[in-house]
């Protein structure tokens, strides 16, 4: 088997779910008796990833025991997390993503079926869920062969993003490399890596690998999180 990697994005404030996130990195926020990050690291771990980087940055010290937890993980800090958009966490992951095909996860997600991460994924890809009508979320784009043409904001009866991604160790480094490139123009702060994506499109010929809205539960907001887990306040 190829060599596998993941890089889990796990650097922000995560404000919309103050004030659990006041003293709890996002993360870390349990649901059902788990923290939602790991639901991500056992859905790669059931996959056989061989090695997952955590980018840590608000509260960074909280994510340390995983590290003892799962011996095949590491620690990468974003030390400019509160200055710089989410390209700063690739940036930060930029050398390791070269090395393997690479998986890239928001950490905050709670996955209800890690099986989506035993898919057989022969081409870089986005998970994506489809949304009848119109979303103001991240979507994609598709060409009448199944490519993505574009990714960004907005779009009507389309895939959504869900916040896993997979690429080929060769689209890996062009992505890894366009991050670095873009870090030397001035703007390149606000940027989402997402769109440093969206710019190297022609070269990477992505695709979707469609999941259902039950199989990756996107959680934003305490409102979200009691509805999702009504019984969540006596896990923290």
């Amino acid at each position: 088997m190829e060599k596998e990697i993941a890089i889990l994005m796990a650097a922000g404030l995560g404000t919309r779910m103050a004030p659990l996130t006041q003293k709890v990195p996002k993360p870390l926020v349990k649901a059902h008796g788990r923290s939602m990050i790991s639901t991500v690291i056992d859905g790669l771990e059931q996959r056989g990833v061989e090695h997952i980087y955590i980018v840590v940055g608000y509260l960074g010290e909280q994510f340390r025991y995983l590290t003892e937890e799962y011996p095949n993980v590491s620690i990468i800090e974003n030390k400019e997390y509160t200055v710089k958009n989410n390209i700063s966490s690739i940036f930060a992951a930029a050398e390791v993503m070269k090395t393997a095909n690479c998986f890239i996860c928001e950490a905050d997600l709670f996955v209800s079926d890690p099986s989506i991460f035993t898919a057989k994924l022969d081409r870089s890809c986005y998970y994506g869920k489809m949304v009848k009508g119109y979303s103001d979320d991240w979507v994609f784009d598709l060409d009448d062969n199944g490519i993505i043409t574009r990714v960004g904001k907005c779009g009507t009866d389309t895939y959504n993003m869900v916040g896993v991604s997979y690429f080929r160790q060769k689209d890996a480094e062009i992505i890894a490399n366009a991050v670095q490139e873009a870090y030397q123009h001035e703007g390149h702060e606000q940027l989402y890596w997402d769109e440093i994506v969206d710019q190297q499109l022609e070269k990477l010929q992505l695709v979707i690998n469609e999941v259902t809205a039950d199989q990756i539960v996107e959680i934003d907001s305490v409102a979200e999180l009691e509805e999702f887990d009504p019984d969540y306040a006596k896990y923290n």
